[in-house]
């Protein structure tokens, strides 16, 4: 049996769904796809919606992973700005990826829409305010960027930002209208019921445990079972393992956690993020936060290279919540949970064919719920028989991550001097503008 959900708030309050069965014989398709979460149920979905046969395999149940624990902030774009990307990929391939990364959210409200998705599907928009001076020239960079390709992000004073936050601890923001939040697991769960009313035949509790070539195509095997296809999409992510050599080590599975207060009474919860837009700032070792549908605050961060959080593991996420909303005095934290991000060396997901008929996508750095949706798109096209020429995302080439055995290691030196350099910069900030 697959690995039971961790308890978090998602768990507790996400739309039921009758558990997957176990793969326990053989089966045919046009089209084996390994991991439910985003990427692999919006892969499915996108290729039934196609015609095209699907079996999905997931080792535990959809959302499991980093789709069921993450924010549920739908966000837009990329961790690079667009002229980032053009001189990364040239001037063609950024003139499809650059909308393409506007669009992503269109995708994920599309789907929501389209398909009765019951997730608390809020599209009010996301701020992203500044903890220092630093951050805040950066963001004010970024908004002139996309104005330069079409795109108005509406910047906000001090003021302003105070208001829509309900903190005065940030210098200014930006808010881009576009974006929102879901609930992430129930998300998944309607992504997974979609997919189902397409056709897509859905396995839980049936981990992959080999992958090989066959004649004509892939055998995908499982603990009782197997799936015949001649193509292979892989949407493992932040918890991929060894299935192809070298794609576990091209990303570096990195711990957030997040703690979520007990209900809000009405009065103090209309002091914090009254619009009831999302929030993630410019730190390097960043803090996201929102509301959820029951009146909760939740906040997310980094945190221990662990599953099982237990509240002392949490301490300093919720003294960082009351530092940035001191109104909330002595409120209680009802829930903590963490899981997997996947990042890259490049600070960009990646699209791979590691093979004939083998197909990846993976690592998005935090941004998962629209990217990963979005994600599916492309694979579906690439899985098709599109030309990456003609695909909104680059294809490129697997590579591991140097040095990858010594990750724990460096992923700690690097949050340790991130930390730095963000207390550094907004000691500095605070000192020029004599205080918050």
């Amino acid at each position: 049996m697959g690995e039971p959900f961790p308890p978090s708030l998602w768990a507790a309050t996400a739309t039921p769904l009758e558990p997957f069965p176990e793969l326990a014989d053989d089966r045919d398709a046009d089209v084996c796809v390994v991991g439910g979460g985003f990427t692999g149920l919006s892969t499915a979905l996108h290729l039934a919606e196609r015609g095209t046969s699907v079996v999905l395999i997931e080792a535990s149940q959809p959302g499991w992973g980093a789709s069921g624990r993450n924010g549920g902030q739908v966000i837009a774009g990329l961790k690079l700005d667009p002229d980032d990307l053009v001189a990364t990929f040239g001037d063609a391939m950024a003139e499809r990826l650059i909308p393409f990364a506007l669009s992503t959210p269109d995708i994920v409200f599309g789907l929501i829409e389209r398909y009765a998705i019951a997730c608390d599907a809020v599209r009010t928009g996301w701020i992203q305010p500044a903890h220092a001076k630093e951050g805040l020239a950066t963001l004010q960079g970024r908004a002139g960027q996309w104005r330069r390709h079409g795109f108005e992000l509406i910047e906000l004073d001090r003021r302003e930002t105070a208001r829509l936050i309900g903190s005065t601890w940030y210098f200014g923001a930006l808010l881009n209208p576009r974006n929102g939040s879901v609930q992430p697991l129930s998300y998944a769960r309607g992504l997974a019921r979609a997919a189902a009313s397409q056709g897509v035949r859905l396995f839980g509790d049936s981990p992959a445990t080999g992958l090989e070539r066959t004649d004509d195509g892939w055998r995908v095997r499982t603990t009782r079972g197997s799936v015949r296809a001649g193509r292979v999409v892989l949407g493992t992510n932040g918890y991929t393992g060894d299935l192809w050599p070298g794609l576990r080590r091209s990303v570096v599975p990195v711990y957030s956690f997040q703690v979520a207060t007990r209900p809000l009474s009405g009065n103090l919860l209309g002091t914090i993020l009254p619009e009831g837009q999302t929030a993630s700032d410019t730190k390097r070792l960043l803090w996201y936060y929102r509301k959820d549908a029951t009146g909760r605050l939740v906040m997310g961060g980094r945190g221990r290279p662990k599953d099982d959080l237990a509240p002392p593991d949490t301490r300093a996420l919720q003294a960082a919540l009351l530092e940035l909303f001191p109104q909330l005095g002595d409120v209680g934290f009802d829930y903590h949970w963490g899981g997997k991000v996947a990042l890259t060396q490049d600070h960009l997901p990646h699209l791979h064919v590691l093979d004939e008929g083998l197909y990846a996508g993976l690592g998005y750095n935090g941004r998962g719920v629209a990217m990963a949706t979005a994600m599916g798109t492309v694979l579906a096209r690439l899985v098709s028989g599109e030309s990456p020429d003609t695909l909104p995302f680059p294809v490129t080439g697997m590579a591991a991550i140097p040095f990858h055995r010594f990750r724990r290691v460096g992923v700690g030196a690097v949050a340790a001097w991130s930390g730095y350099r963000d207390r550094r910069e907004r000691e500095a900030s605070l000192t020029a503008s004599g205080g918050v």
